[in-house]
């Protein structure tokens, strides 16, 4: 049944093309169900009558002072549940994420991860019938990366 799984561990670098973000560090959290990657100032303005997210985002480290600002109008707002089991609305964002070698389709919600250790988090919805989480690694599919 999990022969067709990828083993991935508990944290790992990993690009987002289409933000622009290279070797960035997620935590892999079956605990969460959602997504999520640091964002800040969150906003939805009306450019030319069309609705459209705006936000920044830092760097590949989360402590990176230079955020850099994206903008989309394909988006929708979720009701999520945080790690402290409130329930907030987030706008949510689809993009691309390169694990293993293979781009992939990604949901990501907006989020202040800013106290957090990790500017992404990788949740069960991304996961399921993909991976198997061995918690005793990391860097799984960095290290195939920099092998090849």
């Amino acid at each position: 049944m999990t022969e067709h799984l990828t083993i991935i561990g508990r944290q790992d670098k990993v690009d987002l093309p289409e933000l622009g973000l290279l070797n960035i560090e997620v935590k892999i959290d079956t605990g969460a169900y959602t997504s999520s990657i640091n964002c800040s100032r969150v906003k939805v303005k009306v450019i030319d009558g069309v609705k459209t997210l705006t936000f920044y985002i830092a760097g590949s480290r989360i402590q990176e002072k230079k955020a850099r600002r994206f903008s989309t109008t394909a988006f929708e707002q979720r009701k999520i549940r945080s790690s402290n089991g409130i329930t907030e609305t987030r706008y949510v964002i689809d993009t691309s994420i390169v694990l293993f070698g293979k781009k992939k389709k990604l949901e990501l919600s907006l989020a202040d991860r800013s106290k957090m250790k990790f500017p992404i988090l990788i949740g069960r919805k991304f996961l399921t019938d993909r991976f198997v989480v061995n918690v005793s690694e990391k860097n799984l599919s960095y290290k195939q990366k920099l092998k090849k």
